[in-house]
């Protein structure tokens, strides 16, 4: 049985809505109107594995961070939220803690000296991990997260690495956009996927030591 089907048939009711919500398409921002469902004209998708591109200046920095899936939800959920300007309101936060408890949402994080250094937040429905938002609280914290995930989804059979809208931080890494009808071929291929989140044994090297940790918000 595909993955995605224990999360579309949840019985919890928000985690069987939200997830239902995000197989056809839609995704939850609050914009200052309240929690309401998003969709895109133009969707924005991350390559995975091999196709990522991965900008020169940031190579040197990939084995300086420790790898780890969920162990500092709340930590990356605040470290989102940090900012002037944010569509996750205490609402929609409460929801993602609520839905991280479910097993549907998720943080994959980067560590450093053994504090949290950024992460990807994310629901993961199938093949398919749609990414909600990243932060980083040292210097290519966040990059180094996303460059990971997506060796990480092409190791475990996911299909699908849905960035939702597109940006300038997001295009230096070769991420593209297809239509509403593109999307939905390749996101329902994906909900048919059998695909595991969890992390494998030996998947990086330790990370190299650094006496110094540079802090820094996005």
């Amino acid at each position: 049985m595909p993955t995605a089907a224990v999360m579309l048939n949840h019985p919890d009711p928000l985690t069987r809505e939200v997830a239902r919500g995000y197989a056809g398409g839609g995704f939850l921002m609050d914009n200052g109107r309240g929690l309401e469902w998003y969709s895109s004209t133009r969707r924005a998708l991350v390559p995975l594995g091999e196709v990522l591109h991965i900008p020169h200046s940031l190579k040197k920095h990939l084995s300086r961070f420790e790898v780890r899936l969920n162990a500092d939800f709340p930590g990356v959920l605040a470290g989102c939220m940090a900012r002037s300007e944010t569509w996750i309101s205490p609402e929609l936060a409460g929801i993602y803690l609520h839905l991280n408890k479910t097993g549907l949402l998720h943080s994959f994080e980067t560590w450093q000296g053994g504090h949290l250094a950024g992460g990807v937040l994310g629901l993961s429905l199938g093949g398919a991990f749609v990414g909600e938002t990243m932060f980083h609280a040292v210097t290519h914290g966040s990059k180094v997260a996303l460059v990971r995930l997506s060796q990480h989804l092409t190791r475990r059979g996911f299909v699908l690495l849905d960035a939702q809208l597109q940006n300038s931080h997001l295009q230096q890494f070769g991420t593209y956009e297809i239509t509403p009808a593109e999307y939905a071929v390749q996101l329902r291929r994906a909900l048919g996927k059998d695909a595991d989140l969890s992390l494998l044994d030996g998947e990086w090297p330790e990370p190299e030591r650094s006496n110094q940790i540079q802090s820094s918000h996005k």
